[in-house]
């Protein structure tokens, strides 16, 4: 198989699988402590206002609707999956992903959290790292639980793509 359909199909194959993993893990949560999930919808509706010239809001909620926001959103959400798998594959190669271990995989996980602490949550008026919730420190500790499990799930989907490319 040629290099770069191998790096896209491994890049594709792992961010998918670890955001079903992070999914899977948000109905966990949900079922068994009553933890909302992530409205999706939300960020596609951020999404839906940046072409206007809106990046950032007081509070995404109060915005006005966009058409299509909910899978919008959740495209965003599975295309960042498969962005972050490509790092990490650029960051380790493709001979790491014929044999991946965990470590690389869980600080790329941790680090993912940046995105939302510093860019998503800022622009959807959360403030930074959550500061404006009425909780910010159990949001944060929440995000990092979040991103590691995401993590985990890079490297059960890198396994999984392992096994399946041989």
């Amino acid at each position: 198989m040629d290099a770069a359909v191998d790096f896209a199909l491994r890049a594709l194959l792992i961010g998918i699988g670890a955001t079903l993993v992070l999914d899977a893990w948000t109905v966990v949560l949900r079922r068994a402590f009553g933890i909302r999930a992530p409205d999706w919808a939300l960020v596609g509706r951020w999404i839906g206002h940046v072409p206007r010239g809106r990046f950032r809001h007081a509070g995404i909620a109060a915005a006005a609707p966009v058409r299509g926001e909910r899978p919008l959103g959740w495209c965003f959400h599975y295309a960042t999956g498969i962005a972050f798998a490509a790092a990490l594959l650029a960051a380790n190669g493709t001979a790491w992903a014929r044999q991946p271990t965990l470590l690389p995989c869980l600080v790329l996980g941790l680090l993912t959290v940046v995105l939302p602490w510093f860019v998503m949550q800022p622009a959807l008026g959360a403030g930074i790292a959550s500061s404006r919730t009425p909780n910010p420190t159990q949001a944060r500790m929440r995000s990092l639980a979040t991103h590691a499990v995401f993590g985990f799930g890079l490297y059960l989907a890198a396994l999984a793509t392992a096994t399946i490319l041989r």
